[in-house]
């Protein structure tokens, strides 16, 4: 099996790649019992290569669930009915998710409404009280 190449200084080593087959969920015909076309993808995370502690952080957080215990990414597809082109289906998903742990995420700088803005919106709430109070209820007519 081939690294898998994410950036000029980030890939995935082939030895931390895990390919398992089994036979995929769903309908089938004369063949769906013959053929394991699904793949398991497992990913060690410790062994991805060029990879930062914020980056491997982020990596874990955004793979969630899909973490086992040993650390290990793992990755199905069953999209298609050839194993080959699912091996390469998972292989793009992985290099997507550590792609995307590679991107650090915009600090937000807190910021505060202006003055006149305050002043416009509780005014506002003034208007919109005095309005209510300046309502006759049912038990005022006379």
């Amino acid at each position: 099996m081939l690294p898998i190449h994410v950036t000029d200084t980030v890939r995935v080593p082939a030895t931390a790649l895990t390919v398992r087959a089994s036979r995929a969920a769903g309908p089938g015909g004369q063949r769906v019992n013959k053929v394991a076309t699904r793949v398991e993808l497992r990913v060690d995370v410790g062994a991805i290569e060029g990879l930062s502690g914020a980056a491997r952080a982020r990596l874990r957080a955004l793979a969630g669930r899909r973490l086992d215990a040993e650390g290990r990414l793992r990755v199905t597809s069953q999209a298609t009915r050839d194993q080959a082109r699912n091996v390469e289906d998972a292989r793009g998903k992985v290099r997507a998710l550590v792609a995307a742990a590679l991107v650090e995420p915009r600090r937000r700088h807190p910021t505060r409404p202006s003055a006149r803005s305050v002043e416009a919106r509780l005014s506002a709430k003034k208007r919109r009280g005095a309005l209510k109070r300046g309502r006759v209820g049912p038990g005022d007519r006379e």
